[in-house]
C-alpha cells in the first residue's frame, strides 16, 4: 500500500484488473464512490474500496444487475457487514458450482445417448432449464440470507437476556423422546443447531420452508443427522396426513402467511389429539425505537410495508387462534437490546422489508454518521416478543 494510503484511479483500476472506464462508470452510477479526491478533483481509492469492488464484480458475475448491486452493497464499508456478505457470497458460489456440475453431467449423458443412438433422456435436458430458473433466484437467496444474518447478529450479541431466544423457545417445546415434530418456516435451522446438545436421540423432525435455499442452509448446518428430514412447501397446504405430529412449530411465521386461518386449520389437522402448536410473534412495542430513529433521519422511511403484529401479534393472536385450539397460553420473553455500536444496528435496518434502502442509497454516509452519534452513549431497544402455546 502506498504510504499516503490512497490509490489514484489508474492505480486502482490496474490493481483490480478492470478498466479505468469501469471505475469512472461505477462512480457516476453511485455504485462505488472514491474515498477521497485531490484538490484538483481527481479520484482517490483505498483498500476498503478494493474490497467493495470485489463484491461488485462477484455479484455481477453471479448475474445481478447494477441496480441490484447498488442496493446490495450499500453498507459494504462496514467490516462486519462485509464479512457476513463474503460468507453469503461464498455459499452462493458453492451453490452455483453444484448447479454447473449437474448441468455438465446432464449434457454428458445427452452426448452419450446421441453417440450410441440411444433414447435421449429429455428429463435431464429439462433439468437444465430448471437450473437456469434456479439461478435467477440468487438475488432473493442472497437477500434472505443477508437479512437473517443481520437480525440474528443484533439479537445474539446485544440482547440482555443471557438465555437467548432459540434456547427459550426450545424450553417451551418440552421435547420428549419419540416425538414427531414439524417446523414451518424453519429458515436456516437455527432453532435446532443452537439446541442440538439438548435434543433427545429418538426424534423425528420435519423442517419445512418455502425457500429451497433456506432448506439447503439448514441441511448444511445440521449435517448428517437421521432425526431430521426436509420438505419444501407452502404452509397453507401441509402435505401430510391427519394427526401425524405431536408438535407443530411456527416461529415468527404466521404474520407472513397470506391466509392465516387456512394455515391454522392445517396445523390443527396434522396434529394428534392433545398435540401442541407453538407459534411466536411480536407485540406493538417491539423495537419501536428503531422506527423512531430512522424516521428522525428521514420521515418517509417505512421499515415494513405491513405492520406484522397487526396481522398476527401478541395483542390479537389469541382471538385468531381460538377457533382452532381450545386451550391457549401466552408467554412473553423478557428481553431488551443495549447497543453502543452503529454497524450492527445499521445492518439490521438495511435488512428490513421496507423502503429504507432506496431512500438511503444517496445518503448512506450521512445516515451512518447520524446513527453513530445517536448510539455513542448507549441505545436502548425494547423487545416485545413471545409465544402462544396451544393444545388441540
Amino acid at each position: 500500500m502506498k504510504k499516503d494510503a490512497y490509490y489514484t484511479s489508474g492505480q486502482f483500476a490496474k490493481k483490480a484488473h478492470v478498466t479505468l472506464r469501469a471505475i469512472r462508470y461505477y462512480d457516476k452510477q453511485n455504485i462505488l464512490k472514491p474515498s477521497a479526491r485531490t484538490a484538483a478533483g481527481a479520484r482517490l481509492y483505498t483498500d476498503a474500496d478494493l474490497a467493495k469492488l470485489q463484491q461488485i464484480l462477484l455479484l455481477k458475475y453471479l448475474g445481478f444487475s447494477l441496480e441490484d448491486i447498488r442496493e446490495m452493497t450499500l453498507a459494504a464499508a462496514d467490516q462486519q457487514y462485509l464479512l457476513e456478505s463474503m460468507r453469503i457470497q461464498k455459499k452462493l458460489l458453492r451453490q452455483k458450482m453444484d448447479e454447473m456440475q449437474a448441468m455438465d453431467e446432464a449434457i454428458d449423458r445427452t452426448i452419450e445417448a446421441i453417440q450410441t443412438e440411444q433414447a435421449i433422456d429429455w428429463n435431464s435436458m429439462l433439468d437444465l432449464i430448471h437450473l437456469t430458473a434456479v439461478e435467477r433466484s440468487l438475488k432473493n437467496q442472497y437477500q434472505n440470507a443477508a437479512n437473517i444474518s443481520a437480525r440474528i447478529r443484533l439479537h445474539r450479541e446485544y440482547s440482555v437476556n443471557p438465555q437467548g431466544w432459540f434456547p427459550w423457545i426450545m424450553q417451551q417445546c418440552n421435547l420428549q423422546p419419540g416425538m414427531r415434530i414439524l417446523e414451518l418456516g424453519c429458515g436456516n435451522g437455527a432453532l435446532w443447531t443452537e439446541n442440538r446438545e439438548q435434543l433427545p436421540a429418538d426424534l423425528w423432525v420435519v423442517l419445512s420452508d418455502k425457500s429451497e435455499g433456506m432448506l439447503k442452509d439448514a441441511r448444511r448446518a445440521l449435517g448428517e443427522d437421521s432425526r431430521f428430514s426436509y420438505k419444501k412447501f407452502d404452509c397453507g397446504k401441509i402435505p401430510y396426513e391427519e394427526e401425524m405430529f405431536d408438535l407443530v412449530i411456527a416461529d415468527h411465521v404466521l404474520f407472513y402467511c397470506e391466509d392465516i386461518p387456512q394455515v391454522l386449520a392445517e396445523c390443527r389437522r396434522v396434529l394428534k389429539d392433545e398435540g401442541r402448536f407453538l407459534c411466536s410473534t411480536y407485540g406493538k412495542q417491539h423495537m419501536w425505537e428503531i422506527t423512531d430513529l430512522v424516521q428522525q433521519f428521514h420521515k418517509e422511511i417505512v421499515l415494513s410495508a405491513e405492520v406484522l403484529y397487526e396481522r398476527f401479534g401478541l395483542e390479537n393472536g389469541e382471538n385468531l387462534l381460538a377457533p382452532y385450539f381450545p386451550e391457549i397460553q401466552m408467554r412473553r420473553y423478557e428481553d431488551a437490546i443495549e447497543i453502543a455500536e452503529a454497524e450492527p444496528l445499521i445492518s439490521y435496518i438495511l435488512s428490513c422489508h421496507g423502503n429504507q434502502n432506496q431512500l438511503l442509497l444517496n445518503q448512506y454516509k450521512e445516515f451512518r454518521e447520524f446513527v453513530s452519534a445517536r448510539v455513542a452513549d448507549g441505545f436502548h431497544i425494547t423487545k416485545d416478543a413471545g409465544i402462544f402455546l396451544c393444545r388441540k
